[in-house]
């Protein structure tokens, strides 16, 4: 959109001297991290495809007893190719077309695990309400024709590929969830991950098609670490981020899909807070672009009723355990953002803040156990 900023980063380094530059972004982003090298063929193919790409590394303290762990990850934004008025097939093998060749500059980039957005073969109709044709995008998580095509491609690239689809469940009387499916870099799938909290809010009022997760909060040991994924409004809650660092996972994916005007004050702050809570890296990604439908809805909000229902404001980013983190990407484009990672930074943030050690979750289990007894009186002192 013409009236919408590019990026926060666009903003700071037009308006703040080059002499504070550097301390303002200490002060916003954590201690300075390096830009990745990334190869000339993946720069070219990304301007080849209009395609946003950067690159940056966090680092982690030489171990004696440990050889680095060192991983890159990759988060993908981009926009629907086709108006939501062309049939579904043509909208899905538009999106397959898309992603395939992001999917290809990852891997050009040295990418070994990527992550899509939410729901990232459809536009995010669940705005709308309406169940025709926005249920036709569904498909089986473990066999339908996007994993086949993803299975292809991470076996092909050597890479594990999440990929968060509208889950048909046609084992369990056809049944719609929202899903990240996790393909192994065999091309294998090693499972999937349902989303835990379901958004009541205004025109993100997705009960209409599903209802909370049932996989709790897995982790997925791959090749290169353990993984796990929080979908979309799982990251307003503490104790689903807590609950995937409690499991072991050392990095937690948020694809998502949200508007600047309902979430964007939260957007830098909540999986940046997750990281250095949990000591885990989190990669925070948000689909981009203003998606528009054929028929007008409303929220029971007051306002008048609309075919859109606001700008996906991308600005992806990952964070790291010691607050640090990169940039956002572009609010209006298409971007790949490639992390290389010590997995070995976890621990040693672990260690250092002892966050785990002083999480006291016998106290929290016993006071949530009582919290949620019918009688329950909340232990309020008066005078």
């Amino acid at each position: 959109m013409s009236n919408e900023i590019h990026s926060l980063e666009a903003i700071l380094e037009k308006h703040i001297p080059d002499s504070d530059l550097e301390e303002a972004k200490r002060i916003l982003y954590g201690k300075p991290i390096g830009t990745l090298s990334l190869p000339t063929s993946a720069v070219d193919l990304a301007e080849k495809l209009q395609c946003e790409l950067k690159g940056f590394q966090f680092t982690a303290k030489s171990e004696d007893t440990r050889a680095p762990r060192v991983v890159r990850v990759a988060a993908i934004q981009n926009k629907i190719i086709l108006p939501t008025t062309e049939p579904v097939s043509k909208q899905i093998e538009s999106l397959h077309e898309r992603i395939g060749e992001l999917i290809g500059l990852a891997h050009e980039a040295g990418a070994n695990i990527v992550c899509m957005q939410e729901a990232w073969t459809m536009p995010f109709a669940f705005c709308t309400r309406e169940k025709h044709p926005w249920s036709e995008f569904a498909e089986p998580a473990e066999y339908g024709p996007t994993t086949k095509f993803l299975q292809e491609l991470a076996q092909r690239y050597n890479m594990v590929i999440v990929s968060p689809i509208l889950e048909r469940d046609e084992q369990h009387g056809d049944i719609l969830a929202n899903t990240a499916v996790v393909i192994s870099n065999t091309g294998a799938v090693l499972g999937k991950s349902r989303k835990n909290h379901i958004p009541r809010v205004g025109d993100f009022n997705e009960s209409t098609y599903y209802l909370e997760g049932d996989t709790g909060h897995r982790v997925f040991q791959t090749q290169f670490g353990k993984i796990a994924i929080n979908i979309c409004y799982g990251r307003h809650h503490p104790q689903n981020w807590m609950m995937y660092g409690v499991n072991g996972a050392e990095i937690v994916f948020n694809p998502s899909a949200t508007v600047g005007a309902l979430s964007e004050p939260m957007w830098g702050i909540e999986a940046r807070n997750a990281a250095i809570a949990n000591s885990y890296f989190t990669v925070a990604i948000n689909r981009v672009g203003t998606e528009t439908f054929p028929n007008e809805f409303s929220s029971a909000d007051g306002k008048p009723a609309h075919k859109d229902f606001g700008h996906f404001y991308g600005s992806s980013y990952i964070a790291a355990p010691d607050a640090s983190r990169t940039p956002g990407l572009s609010r209006v484009n298409d971007g790949l953002l490639i992390a290389e990672m010590d997995l070995n930074l976890c621990r040693q943030v672990k260690d250092s803040w002892g966050l785990r050690m002083t999480q006291r979750l016998p106290l929290y289990a016993e006071s949530l156990a009582e919290a949620t007894k019918k009688d329950y009186v909340p232990p309020v002192i008066k005078e």
